[in-house]
């Protein structure tokens, strides 16, 4: 991310009619939940797309998961690309990656579209969350660049959590339940891209356009710090990849709910919690707060796999709310405490490695829910994965504790 001054001479001359900094801030911050609803949009529409394609529970949880690869490609590949050539340039072509895949929905005749559809979103959402952060970050006064984080958390997870409830509502209620979503998120990246456009460029252009692989690397004196921040972000994004996936199917196989609303509702309740949680609940706890996300996951999946065993929604409401609080715990936690043990040299590489990590969990362990499904049954899946996940997060507990007696 950008460390520039906020100096006049910083900001690249820009045309008459571009916004102001602060009016460019709020854009980026407007373009950043755009873009992070569209990567949610289809979370209360895969069961309509099984049924439409007559493909398995297995193939929903590979249609959500190569979301992750599209993701962790463009983070590899463009993560430091607007430090050199500009944000604008960088941020323009996310929202293009992510307007292509909202059309690749819309035209989507055959599962072999909507992978396409899935990998473009996560293209998008690879390329625009780092960017749109570090801008943010540029574009703010010194004296407030903790609130641009906040800001930037903020935007990323409510576009996260506004897209399952739009697209429940809109597909529940409103008719074509397969198109009409996409073209309201077309019509929300327009204004974005208009906005994106005009905004003041932060950065000037160090040189030309040149794409490098992003090293992955954990140097030895980081890796203490490391493991459990990572082993605590990954339990938490299998989380949320769970119930961005694997809930709706829940919800209408084992407790009967096919409300498309409902099932949005519930996701969205979750990316709610995980808000608070890298907000409000990171303060309340400090230095705890790795402890008190990984406690929360442990707890969450309990309540989960009570739900699942005794069918009842309140019971997977309350797991979703805990487990979203803890993930948005750990995963600030760690990242912070990732960030404050890496000298600065190696700051990228670690953090990298950092987001690697989280994007294989949100989609490797739900195609292992998906295969372990096809055999024994989603229930019993379900279950399984909470318990694993509840394990990974007690591990977290006991390496945190045995670190901090090592190190006193």
């Amino acid at each position: 991310m950008s460390q520039m001054n906020y100096t006049s001479d910083r900001i690249a001359r820009v045309p008459s009619l571009a916004l102001s900094r602060r009016a460019g801030f709020v854009a980026v911050a407007y373009a950043l939940a755009v873009t992070m609803l569209g990567t949610t949009l289809p979370t209360p529409l895969y069961g309509l797309y099984r049924g439409r394609f007559g493909f398995s529970e297995l193939m929903v949880t590979v249609v959500f998961a190569v979301y992750a690869a599209g993701v962790i490609a463009a983070l590899l590949v463009a993560g430091r690309l607007s430090d050199v050539v500009g944000r604008r340039r960088v941020l323009l072509p996310g929202l293009v990656f992510s307007a292509a895949s909202a059309l690749a929905f819309l035209l989507a005749g055959s599962l072999a579209i909507l992978l396409v559809a899935r990998v473009l979103s996560g293209f998008s959402a690879g390329v625009f969350t780092g960017t749109a952060t570090a801008t943010l970050l540029d574009l703010a006064p010194p004296d407030r660049r903790a609130r641009a984080t906040l800001v930037a958390t903020a935007a990323n997870m409510t576009g996260l959590g506004l897209g399952p409830l739009l697209a429940g509502l809109l597909s529940e209620f409103a008719g074509a339940p397969l198109q009409l979503s996409f073209w309201v998120d077309l019509a929300l990246l327009l204004p974005a891209a208009a906005l994106v456009w005009a905004m003041p460029e932060p950065v000037r252009v160090a040189g030309p356009l040149r794409l490098r692989v992003q090293r992955l690397r954990v140097p030895s004196e980081v890796r203490a710090v490391f493991v459990p921040a990572a082993l605590a972000v990954f339990a938490g994004f299998a989380v949320l990849g769970l119930f961005t996936a694997v809930i709706p199917s829940f919800l209408g196989q084992i407790l009967g709910i096919d409300n498309r609303a409902t099932v949005g509702l519930v996701v969205a309740a979750v990316f709610a919690a995980s808000t608070v949680g890298q907000t409000l609940l990171t303060r309340l706890f400090g230095p705890a707060a790795l402890v008190a996300g990984s406690g929360g996951l442990l707890v969450g999946m309990g309540m989960l796999a009570l739900g699942l065993a005794l069918a009842l929604l309140p019971l997977v409401v309350v797991a979703g709310l805990i487990a979203g609080s803890g993930h948005g715990l750990s995963f600030r936690a760690g990242l912070a405490a990732v960030n404050g043990a890496s000298e600065a040299a190696h700051r990228a590489e670690v953090a990298s490695t950092f987001f690697v990590v989280a994007y294989v969990a949100i989609s490797l362990p739900v195609v292992g829910v998906g295969v372990f499904a096809s055999f024994a049954g989603l229930r019993a899946a379900g279950l399984v994965f909470a318990a694993l996940v509840a394990a990974l997060a007690a591990v977290v507990l006991v390496l945190d504790t045995c670190r901090k007696e090592h190190s006193q």
